[in-house]
């Protein structure tokens, strides 16, 4: 396929979770241990992973940074890192954790100009911004709030400033199983075709993945459909 394969862990308390629409009261536990999760994704063959700070994206700071690191210590995955990170000191902690790039949400909506002091120290290679979305308006704070921010108009202030790697959620679908936001992701690669754009929320099965790289979708986050067993790899890898 020529679509990115992107599987993903979220962590609460060091462990491999997942939450339905970003709700911490729906919280399924996977495995205790992440970093043989991440050797299992790496053994099949994939070549990134995105991993989630949810404890840190709760408490507005990097909580799962030694975590992070037993998994780039584990593998030779590509990881890209999110969840707290609110200052350059979490940056930091998570590209000294081996983070190969981090994604920022709540601070491109909050405070537009540090977002972009960030672009330009780091480069927009190692920069991913985070566009979660629900009812077409940016939400930050690990999805606690809603912002003012629609979308479009957020991604076009970064995109002009060389903003190449994006990451949209698509909120009402993730952990869902019902399907990604396809519409959604094709509009913004209708507007910006240049973006790296990452689809993320409501993956359920191989064909899923298929209709997005039919539409132009460059990457894809899957996690709940893989761990529940509902995707394929092998056929996904033809």
């Amino acid at each position: 396929m020529k679509i990115e394969l992107i599987p993903a862990i979220d962590l609460i308390n060091g462990q491999c979770v997942r939450l339905t629409k970003g709700d911490y009261s729906q919280k399924k536990i996977y495995n205790d241990n992440p970093a043989e999760v991440a050797k299992e994704f790496e053994k099949l063959g994939f070549k990134r992973l995105h991993v989630v700070d949810l404890d840190g994206a709760k408490s507005k700071h990097i909580v799962n940074d030694a975590v992070l690191k037993a998994i780039t210590d584990a593998t030779d995955l590509v990881v890209d890192f999110g969840g707290g990170i609110k200052t350059e000191e979490d940056i930091e902690k998570a590209f000294q954790a081996g983070a190969a790039m981090v994604t920022v949400g709540s601070i491109a909506v909050t405070k537009p100009e540090l977002f972009l002091e960030w672009l330009d120290k780091y480069g927009a290679d190692r920069l991913i911004l985070g566009a979660d979305v629900r009812n077409g308006k940016i939400s930050i704070n690990g999805w606690k709030e809603d912002s003012a921010e629609d979308l479009l108009p957020f991604l076009k202030q970064y995109v002009d400033k060389g903003v190449k790697n994006v990451l949209c959620t698509e909120i009402s679908k993730d952990g869902t199983l019902q399907g990604p936001a396809i519409d959604l992701y094709k509009q913004i690669m209708a507007e910006y075709p240049q973006l790296h754009l990452i689809a993320s929320g409501g993956v359920s099965c191989n064909q899923d993945i298929e209709e997005l790289e039919a539409a132009g979708i460059p990457a894809v986050v899957f996690g709940k459909a893989f761990y529940e067993g509902k995707i394929n790899i092998e056929s996904l890898k033809k």
